[in-house]
Formats: C-alpha cells, structure tokens, sequence
C-alpha cells in the first residue's frame, strides 16, 4: 500500500456520499495536525487514482474544501491547507506587510508594473489633477508564505511623492513610503464583492469564478490627494473585519 493510500484510507460513514467521505477524510488530517498549514493536498489525479474515485468526485471535493476555506488552490500550484482566514480591517490604512509579520508570516512583493502615465478625464477626475499631467503608476503583488494574498493597483500624485518611482518596493511598500512623507489626514474608501479580471486571476492564482474583495481607497495629505488604489483580495483567502 502507498503512502498516499495509508494517508487517506481512515474509515469513513458507508452512507455518507463519496465526495462527502473525502473532504471529512480531508479535514480529519487537517484538524489532528497530521497536515499543517501549507501542506500540499493530494491532486484531483492522485486522489482518483489512489481512492479509485472519479475525477470529477476528487474535483468536487477539493472544490467545496476551497469554498469552505479549508483548502486554498492555487493555478499552477496545486491545492495547499488554508492557514486560519487572513483578516484585513476595513476602517484605517494599515501596511500590508506589518499585518503579515504579526501574524507571524512572511511578506513578499513583486513589482508588476512602475511607471509615468498621462492623466485621462477619468484619471484625473479621481487624482484631481488636471488633464494631460503625469500620474504615477504602479501594480504590486503581495503574497504572504509564497501565497499571492492582495494585488495593489496604484495611482500616486507626483507633486506631492516626485520619487515614488525611486523607491524599492520589495524591501518597502507603497503604503509604508506615502505615510512616511506625507501623513494621512483624511480617507475615502468602499469595498465591493467583484468578479477578477483576467489579468488579475493570472497573477493572485484564481480562477474567473473566484468572488474578490475590492477597496477603492483615495488618501489626502492636507489638501492634496496623494494616491488612489485599487487592492482585490481572493475571497477565499481574506476577510474584512471591523473591531471596536
């Protein structure tokens, strides 16, 4: 017998369907520490061969582990145990990568995009600049344990941070450098359930059917906007919460 078999072959209630059978086995190996977080669960494939189930049964599961946030599937990757649900809080702008390390984590980004953009009416409208003026653009993802958990689509003032485009944003993140030389003085943000883009599902590693969490934030800096951003999170990876 396999070590696969040996992992997955616990008894299970005969009259429980099958699909029904594989997530409780599923969730019995998570729940006794035998699969701690990050651990990579079996594939469709190999759950099908090993348990002599149908693809689509192993799919069925993996799927509705996911949807419950047991499991986290990344493309590419393959399916991995959830860590407890990542929280944000919705009210105050906190840095990304401080919630991460208190939540023991470790915070990497990477830099899809940095670059000088001609302001459009929309742009501008937003930015309250004039049309035509430059605006800073930048698309940053954040992953937390290797696990991309945020995608930061950013627009920034150049008269109020003119070497936004200088700084390092994988030692130090856009939110961390704008509070630093311009203090928040006052917020405007809303938060939305959408569908994810295409390019979007490429980078966070989700599927199209995958419901996100968008906040559209605009910080000012005295009278000044400072930056407006775009940050969409997987649904099935974060959660917004408000504490008082």
């Amino acid at each position: 017998m396999s070590e696969a078999e040996q992992t997955l072959q616990a008894p299970s209630p005969r009259d429980m369907p099958i699909y029904e059978r594989l997530k409780t086995e599923i969730k019995h190996r998570i729940d006794t520490g035998e699969w701690p977080a990050h651990h990579r669960v079996p594939s469709e494939n190999e759950l099908a061969q090993t348990l002599n189930v149908s693809r689509m049964t192993a799919n069925r599961a993996l799927r509705e582990l996911a949807m419950e946030g047991v499991i986290v599937r990344v493309q590419g990757r393959g399916s991995f145990v959830a860590q407890k649900k990542r929280s944000a809080p919705f009210l105050g702008v906190r840095n990304i990568a401080d919630e991460i390390a208190e939540r023991g984590s470790t915070h990497r980004s990477q830099v899809i995009l940095a670059q000088t953009e001609v302001c459009g009416h929309e742009l501008a409208e937003a930015m309250k600049i004039a049309v035509g003026m430059p605006a800073f653009h930048s698309v940053i993802l954040h992953h937390e344990d290797d696990v991309p958990i945020q995608l930061e689509d950013r627009f920034v003032n150049p008269a109020v941070a003119p070497d936004y485009l200088d700084q390092n944003f994988q030692e130090m993140t856009p939110n961390a450098y704008l509070t630093r030389i311009a203090p928040i003085s006052h917020t405007e943000q809303f938060v939305e359930a959408v569908p994810p883009q295409p390019w979007e599902c490429k980078h966070l590693a989700i599927s199209r059917s995958e419901a996100c969490l968008l906040i559209r934030r605009r910080t000012w800096s005295a009278d000044q906007i400072v930056t407006s951003v775009r940050l969409l999170y997987p649904g099935s990876r974060y959660r917004l919460e408000n504490s008082s």
